[in-house]
C-alpha cells in the first residue's frame, strides 16, 4: 500500500474524508498528537486501527466529534457533570468516558460497555469529522508501545504502507494526549490519564477529583483498562528508559558512576550549563516538556541512544502528563535517591 502525504488545504481535507467514508485510515494531526483516524462505527475500518499500529485488542479508542452534542447519538446517558465539563472544556484535550450503545462496535471500545467521548480544537481533525459526517476514532498513530508522533513525519515513519494517508497538519499544540476522566457521581471526576487539562482545572467545575491509582501504578493482573494508556508499557523508545528522582548534584553523580557508551540523560534546560555528560534538554516548565517530550524520546533513538536516565519532572499541573508518560516509558522502573 502507498501512504498519501496530504496538506491540509480544503481538497486534501475532502480527500482525507473520502478515505474515511470508504473504510480506510488515515493520519490526522490534533491538538494533543497526530491520530489514527478511522469510522468508529465500522467495525472492519476499526479492526484495520489495531492491526497497524499492533495494538491490543482491549485496549479502547476514543472518538472524536465536531461537537459534544453529537455524541447523544452514540451514548446511552450522558450525566449533568459531563455537560458542564464539556462546556468549559470542549473542544479541546479532554476525553469524558461514558456509557456506549449498540452504534459504538464493542471493537471500538476493547470491549467494554463505555467510550471515550472527545471534541478536538484542531481545524483539520475538526474539518475531517464534519466532512466525513463519521464520528473518528483515533488512537496516537503509532506503533503500539513506541513514542506518540507529534507530526507528520512522525506517523510517515511508523505508519508508511500501512494506512491510506497521513494528513500534515504541523506540529502537534500539546504533544501528550489527551485527559481522560470517568465521571463518579454528580460532583466527582476520576483522572484515569491525566493531559494537559489538569486536576486543578477540572475542579473548577468539580467539587472533587480523584487521581486513579494507575496512573502512576501498573494495573493488577486482569484489571480491565477503563482508558488508553493505563493497563501496557507505551510511549518507550528503543533505548532503555529510567526514571530518577533526586536532586541536580545527586542526578549527575548517578549518571557519572553508570555513564558509558550509548548512554544518554533526559534533562531540564535549566540543568545544561553544569551537565557533563550527553544529553538532551526537554523544555523548562512542565507545558514545554509535554510539547518536546515524545519527539526528544524519537530523537535519542536516533542519536543511538541504548539507555536515558531522566530527570523526573513535578506531579503538580501538567507535569503529571509528563511524569506518567515517563514511568510508563521506563516500565516503572524509577530510581529514588
Amino acid at each position: 500500500m502507498d501512504t498519501v502525504l496530504l496538506s491540509d488545504n480544503e481538497a486534501d481535507l475532502i480527500k482525507a474524508a473520502e478515505f474515511i467514508k470508504d473504510g480506510n485510515i488515515v493520519g490526522i494531526p490534533t491538538e494533543t498528537v497526530y491520530g489514527l483516524g478511522a469510522d468508529a462505527s465500522n467495525e472492519e475500518a476499526v479492526r484495520k486501527v489495531f492491526e497497524a499500529k499492533g495494538r491490543p485488542a482491549d485496549n479502547p479508542l476514543i472518538v472524536h466529534f465536531a461537537d459534544f452534542s453529537q455524541a447523544l447519538e452514540y451514548t446511552s446517558f450522558i450525566p449533568e457533570l459531563a455537560y458542564k465539563l464539556a462546556e468549559k472544556f470542549c473542544p479541546g484535550p479532554l476525553t469524558i468516558v461514558l456509557p456506549k450503545n449498540d452504534r459504538i462496535p464493542m471493537i471500538t471500545s476493547g470491549g467494554l460497555d463505555t467510550v471515550g467521548i472527545r471534541v478536538p480544537s484542531h481545524k483539520v481533525m475538526h474539518r475531517i469529522i464534519e466532512i466525513s459526517g463519521r464520528p473518528i476514532a483515533a488512537p496516537s498513530a503509532n506503533t503500539s508501545g513506541y513514542p506518540s508522533p507529534t507530526s507528520a513525519a512522525h506517523v510517515m515513519r511508523d505508519m508508511s504502507g500501512k494506512i491510506s494517508a497521513v494528513v500534515d497538519g504541523g506540529s502537534s499544540e500539546f504533544g501528550v494526549e489527551s485527559t481522560v476522566i470517568s465521571i463518579e457521581n454528580e460532583n466527582t471526576a476520576r483522572i484515569l490519564r491525566p493531559g494537559c487539562i489538569t486536576k486543578e482545572m477540572l475542579e473548577q467545575v468539580c467539587s472533587e477529583v480523584i487521581i486513579d491509582h494507575a496512573i502512576l501504578h501498573e494495573l493488577e493482573a486482569g484489571q480491565k483498562a477503563a482508558s488508553p494508556g493505563m493497563k501496557y508499557k507505551h510511549y518507550s523508545p528503543k533505548a532503555d528508559i529510567i526514571m530518577v528522582e533526586s536532586d541536580l548534584e545527586k542526578f549527575i553523580s548517578y549518571v557519572g558512576e553508570h555513564n558509558g557508551e550509548g548512554v544518554y540523560s533526559l534533562i531540564f534546560n535549566s540543568d545544561s550549563e553544569v551537565f557533563p555528560y550527553r544529553n538532551m534538554t526537554y523544555g523548562k516548565d512542565s507545558s514545554e516538556q509535554a510539547h518536546l517530550l515524545f519527539q526528544r524520546l524519537r530523537e535519542l533513538d536516533d542519536a543511538g541512544a541504548k539507555k536515558v536516565y531522566v530527570r523526573a519532572p513535578e506531579t503538580s499541573g501538567v507535569g503529571l502528563a509528563v511524569y506518567n508518560r515517563l514511568i510508563r516509558a521506563a516500565g516503572f522502573e524509577v530510581i529514588r535517591i
